[in-house]
């Protein structure tokens, strides 16, 4: 009987040639260079309404595999919508100094607050200097003394007068180790105490109401020298407060015309104003060694006096001032929480962590306030505290700055609070789809605050319009990367390896990574040949190259398949065995690899036991794939029989984990064959899965998986029997390497299509497959008739084994 099953597949159509009306030209260096980002319009209308959008929710999120372009379209996109919106303000702490732990968050027109930190510098640097040069000043002195000496002139002139009100009443003033005191005197003798009490009563009498008289006014005097000494301070305060007014608002003028019209600086300045004032002692401190001036002129990120630092100005953001326009755009490559929203810094001083609002510093949140904050999602997503910290900045449109510590309640040390800082920025969140689903499934919040995505296609369609577009951009990575221009044949090739990665020959990739590592290879090896251009040749050992450099796993599979360690049959038939084909993926390096599917069958209950799931080695899918064939069995043969098979299926020679349902097809076919005893061709490999019904499905990797099994056949000789069978809905994925491609055309290797496993089971058997006749019968000699009467031999022996049994056990 004739085969029942599809015609072998011609060479043309392994390989799709490339639409040459889309290559006229010499060289892409003739091509105007692309501006744009070919088949990637819906993405990059996101990104531009994004990026002009007024409304601070309109965050967002692009996705799509990496290498499509969607760093380099976000900022050339972002970067253009920058430069028509404002310059923001810049941002810096200054000190409070009626509460010196919440440090005052001050803006100020782009690029004045470099301007305010010297100026500050300067004036500190001149009062410095002044301050004490006006305290050593000769009038400050001559004014000092004069207050000094007028209340040491009434105090001295007190003393006189009652001096010599104590002499006329026989009294005299003395000096002592205790103070002052009155005694008698006689003349100029003082008195002893046995000559006093040798003195006539009267006279003693006299005498004692004298001192207590004396002593009355004396110790009024004396009361008086504690408040003239305090009027005297205050004096000098006064004095001190006048001379430092004046010096102070003499250097204090001219900052302030520079700052004219500037609210914010002029209210810091007048408050600093207050504080030198009050505290002018703090630049008559004096070091061994010390310079005159408070900075000196490398200063660093701590001023060279602490006692300045209180007067510093740390600038958090300061935008470059010019006339025109421009916001910032900001990547930050390790969204950590400090380096996303800021951080305080500490200095350790004997034994304990202290700071000041000077070791505030700035994140990237600061940095793009104003414009826009490009963050890598996954690198956000597994930073501790960072997406909190991000959703909290957008929510609440301002920047605060804590530490996970805090958080934690880790910090027991005295730390600041600084003012938050107002938001309003744009955040573009870079990653994979999976990520998007992902975070819109279980945030609530995501899709409040990111409200536009940017999807970008890994593939476009493969047509005159969209081959001219990716010529140009080859020429436009070849331009932007300083490479030779390529030739007519070499986009052809390029092409031609841009749809195999599309894993489609009716696409294009978009994959630009890939190409431009293809074209810089390329480039190198055109050098090596001494080419101007690049061309087909050269596109061609750049691929073999690097397949080359990662094929140390392909060739040792195939190496221990030649061997025969890996037990692989190209020839010859065995029943209940076929080729099944897989894709392995480890690393850069991707290829096919046959494994051997084997089948074995008896009577049973109905069960198809997978080896692979029990064994706990089995995926999911693959399990779906096993249950799937069972459905077709159980519907397909004897439907009115019970279903009396018992069938184990394995992957021979597999110690590692299987998923996936493409082998499911073949399994069946080795299914089918151990219940017909019909043996399987084993020049033939077999990829596809298979629903219910027996229609055979598209599976990815066709190209590899042909590919290895070419290879496996190719080292022990093509005999032109051998070939691959593959779901007829994978021929519009073929992109087949020339080597595939030459054999086909020269006959001694095929790729046979199918649509359903009865033509498959034909040509791996060499028997037509039957289809049920109007009778409900299957053609005599048909697989399918050889299958059912195996299963319908199954439940007669399995309804006389129940009888004999039930006989059995009824026998007394």
């Amino acid at each position: 009987m004739a085969p029942e099953a599809g015609k072998p597949l011609e060479a043309s159509e392994l390989s799709r040639g490339v639409l040459d009306a889309a290559l006229e030209f010499e060289t892409t260096g003739d091509l105007e260079p692309l501006e744009d980002w070919p088949g990637q319009e819906r993405a990059l209308d996101a990104l531009r309404m994004a990026a002009e959008s007024r409304f601070s929710d309109f965050n967002l999120f692009v996705l799509g595999n990496p290498g499509t372009g969607r760093r380099s379209a976000v900022r050339a996109l972002l970067s253009g919508a920058a430069e028509s919106l404002p310059r923001p303000s810049d941002w810096v702490y200054v000190n409070d100094f009626d509460d010196p732990r919440r440090p005052r968050a001050m803006d100020l027109p782009p690029g004045r607050a470099m301007v305010l930190k010297a100026a500050v510098e300067k004036l500190i640097d001149d009062l410095a200097n002044e301050i004490p040069a006006v305290f050593e000043s000769e009038d400050y002195q001559a004014r000092r003394r004069a207050i000094e000496e007028s209340y040491s002139d009434r105090q001295e002139q007190a003393m006189g007068e009652l001096a010599e009100k104590a002499r006329a009443r026989g009294v005299a003033i003395m000096r002592t180790p205790m103070g002052f005191g009155v005694a008698a005197r006689q003349g100029e003798e003082i008195l002893t105490p046995e000559a006093y009490h040798d003195l006539p009563e009267d006279t003693r009498e006299r005498i004692d109401a004298a001192m207590a008289e004396i002593s009355a006014e004396l110790e009024e005097i004396l009361g008086q020298v504690p408040k003239g000494m305090k009027a005297q301070r205050r004096e000098v305060e006064a004095l001190n407060v006048e001379m430092t007014e004046h010096v102070v608002d003499d250097a204090l003028s001219e900052v302030k015309a520079e700052f004219a019209g500037e609210d914010n600086a002029l209210r810091f300045l007048e408050a600093m104003r207050d504080d030198i004032i009050e505290n002018a002692d703090l630049f008559l401190i004096r070091e061994d060694g010390a310079t005159a001036g408070a900075f000196p002129v490398a200063t660093t990120k701590h001023y060279a006096k602490p006692q300045f630092r209180r007067y510093a100005v740390n600038v958090m953001v300061s935008q470059p001032h010019t006339n025109g326009h421009g916001a910032p755009v900001v990547e930050e490559s390790l969204p950590t929480l400090a380096n996303l929203i800021g951080r305080i810094e500490y200095a350790a001083e004997q034994g304990a962590l202290v700071t000041n609002f000077t070791m505030i510093r700035a994140g990237a949140l600061h940095r793009a306030n104003g414009g826009f904050l490009v963050l890598d999602a996954r690198q956000v997503l597994i930073e501790p505290f960072a997406w909190d910290a991000l959703k909290r900045a957008l929510r609440s449109g301002e920047i605060s700055i804590f530490s996970a510590g805090e958080r934690l309640s880790l910090i027991s040390t005295e730390t600041l609070e600084p003012d938050p800082i107002p938001l309003k920025l744009r955040v573009v969140l870079v990653g994979e789809r999976m990520l998007y689903y992902m975070l819109t499934a279980f945030d609530p919040e995501f899709a409040e605050l990111f409200k536009i995505e940017a999807d970008f296609d890994d593939r476009m369609p493969r047509d005159v319009d969209s081959a001219k577009l990716f010529a140009r951009l080859a020429g436009t990575i070849a331009r932007r990367e300083d490479l030779r221009p390529l030739d007519a044949p070499g986009v052809r090739r390029l092409l031609l390896e841009s749809t195999r990665l599309s894993d489609d020959a009716e696409r294009f990739s978009l994959n630009l990574g890939r190409l431009s590592d293809i074209l810089r290879e390329a480039d190198h090896w055109a050098g090596g040949a001494g080419s101007e251009t690049i061309g087909a040749p050269h596109i061609d050992s750049a691929i073999e190259a690097a397949e080359r450099r990662a094929g140390r796993l392909r060739e040792l599979s195939q190496e221990m398949i030649h061997r025969g360690t890996l037990m692989i049959d190209t020839d010859g038939a065995h029943v209940g065995q076929i080729n099944a084909l897989s894709v392995l993926e480890i690393g850069k390096s991707r290829f096919g690899r046959p494994s051997r599917v084997s089948a074995r069958v008896r009577v049973g209950s109905g069960k198809v036991v997978d080896i692979e799931r029990e064994t706990e080695l089995g995926g999911p899918l693959h399990s779906k794939g096993v249950m799937i064939l069972s459905g077709y069995l159980a519907g397909q043969y004897a439907p009115e029989e019970p279903m009396s098979l018992w069938a184990s299926l394995v992957f021979e020679q597999s110690y590692g984990g299987i998923d996936g349902d493409s082998a499911s097809a073949a399994e069946l076919f080795a299914l089918l064959s151990a219940l017909s005893e019909l043996p399987i061709d084993q020049s033939f490999a077999v990829t596809g899965s298979v629903n219910q019904f027996g229609d055979i499905q598209a599976i990815g990797g066709v190209n590899e998986k042909i590919e290895g099994f070419f290879d496996v056949c190719a080292a022990r000789g093509l005999t032109g029997r051998q070939a691959v069978l593959i779901p007829e809905t994978n021929i519009k994925h073929l992109v087949l390497r020339r080597r595939v491609v030459e054999a086909v055309e020269s006959g001694q290797f095929r790729i046979i299509p199918i649509a359903t496993i009865d033509q498959g089971i034909a040509h791996l058997t060499g028997r037509d497959a039957g289809a049920r006749g109007a009778d409900g019968r299957f053609p005599e000699g048909s697989v399918n008739a050889l299958v059912e009467a195996r299963l319908q031999a199954f439940a007669e022996t399995r309804r006389s084994f129940g009888l004999r049994n039930g006989q059995e056990k009824g026998k007394p």
